[in-house]
């Protein structure tokens, strides 16, 4: 990384960062570094191998960690969405108030504490107390995020649960806005849209795409041309590239199975709209 920026903490609430576990560290570096262009640097957190990656010009952007080997278990190549808190020990109490679990911490991590949580259908999220250096909402970059659905039961409900959680609405006069626009609950933080809660995924549906989960967009150019460098790579395409009311966007699988998507929004657009 091209020098580190000043630390800041995000609001309550807010999407702070994404994190994937792979399989192979190296194999997970090669694909998304060919694909997006991203560079990576190791770091001390956690007791395993553990990479930052950043954007071309050198923003800290996703971290990229190796799965721990567990005997007989395969464990899943999975995307991790993490919201900020200022309190993780509180937060985490919400989230089994609300019939939510807390499956791993709170616990130290790197400058920070961190906790593993799934919300009341099964959708998992992590919980992010401590600084950060790159508040990736507001970045426009090429493979930086740009956005994360939800995809579940009941907008409404995970809405109330989140909001509860995290305190939306204690916050919404301030910094924080949940509103229902283009079929789904929409998070605003600071103006800027930056999560959508969108209803319909099955509980018990065999495809991980629409059970309940976190699905974290990233940012390219060419939605189409990064579909086919994906196959090309090794990956597959989920669901194919469709426009949309905030841009052109494809799902896709990475090369050890690993589901993300991509979209392309421009400046002023119903996407982005200056605020997304």
């Amino acid at each position: 990384m091209s020098g580190l920026r000043e630390r800041f903490r995000a609001v309550q609430g807010a999407p702070c960062w994404v994190s994937l576990m792979a399989a192979d560290l190296d194999r997970a570096h090669t694909f998304y570094g060919e694909l997006f262009g991203w560079t990576f640097r190791s770091t001390r957190y956690g007791h395993g191998r553990y990479t930052i990656a950043c954007t071309e010009d050198g923003v800290p952007t996703v971290g990229i960690g190796a799965s721990a080997p567990t005997v007989g278990v395969t464990l899943p190549v999975t995307w991790t969405t993490y919201f900020a808190a200022d309190s993780a020990d509180e937060v985490a109490w919400r989230v089994q108030e609300r019939g939510g679990t807390v499956a791993v911490g709170p616990l130290e991590f790197g400058n920070g504490r961190v906790a593993w949580a799934a919300d009341p259908d099964g959708a998992v999220f992590g919980i992010w107390e401590g600084d950060l250096t790159s508040a990736w909402w507001g970045e426009r970059r090429p493979g930086a995020p740009v956005w994360l659905e939800l995809r579940t039961r009941d907008a409404f409900d995970a809405a109330l649960f989140y909001g509860h959680v995290f305190g939306w609405d204690a916050q919404a006069r301030e910094r924080c806005d949940v509103r229902f626009e283009h079929d789904r609950v929409v998070l605003h933080i600071d103006g800027k849209a930056v999560a959508g809660l969108r209803g319909g995924a099955l509980e018990a549906a065999p495809d991980p795409n629409v059970r309940p989960r976190w699905h974290a967009y990233f940012r390219v150019e060419d939605v189409d041309r990064v579909a086919e460098h994906t196959v090309a790579l090794g990956g597959s395409v989920v669901s194919p590239p469709v426009d949309t009311p905030y841009g052109r966007v494809a799902a896709l699988r990475d090369a050890e199975g690993g589901i993300f998507s991509v979209a392309a929004v421009q400046r002023g657009s119903t996407g982005e709209r200056d605020d997304a």
